[in-house]
């Protein structure tokens, strides 16, 4: 179980999160997956739609946004294959809120931004009992190591 994503597309979840701050930013992952490898090819950016006064720390992310993102991936001969978002000021570590709300299949890259910075990132997928989650190797490739869909 790894996740394989873009050395530009990884820069840019990260490049979301400093802009995003203080408050937390989230998108989706784009990509496929093939046997337990994943593959992400591009984002897409969300807008934070949680309530002004509790973006610090939380993010949501709409049905709309949902169906956005379906059809996003789609157009690009993708799936959606989890979420991506920020943490500012604490660890690229799933909160309870976040277990909470996540989905088993889906992977999770959390950025830790620290003072406005990103300073690391980390995948996560939720077990299928939800009681906590396993942390994938997040590997980055050079554009042209992807395997080209066939």
């Amino acid at each position: 179980m790894s996740i394989k994503i873009k050395k530009e597309v990884f820069i840019q979840i990260q490049q979301h999160g400093e802009a995003a701050y203080p408050e937390e930013g989230a998108g989706l992952l784009l990509g496929r997956v093939d046997g337990e490898e994943r593959f992400i090819e591009a984002i897409l950016a969300l807008e934070n739609s949680r309530e002004d006064e509790a973006r610090h720390n939380r993010y949501l992310i709409t049905a709309q946004d949902m169906l956005h993102g379906e059809k996003e991936a789609a157009a690009q001969g993708l799936d959606v294959i989890g979420v991506f978002h920020s943490h500012p000021d604490h660890p690229d570590q799933p909160s309870e809120f976040d277990r909470e709300w996540a989905l088993p299949w889906f992977s999770y890259i959390i950025t830790s931004v620290q003072k406005g910075q990103a300073t690391s990132s980390h995948s996560w997928r939720l077990l299928d009992d939800r009681s906590s989650f396993e942390e994938e190797p997040i590997q980055i490739l050079e554009e042209e190591t992807l395997l080209k869909k066939e």
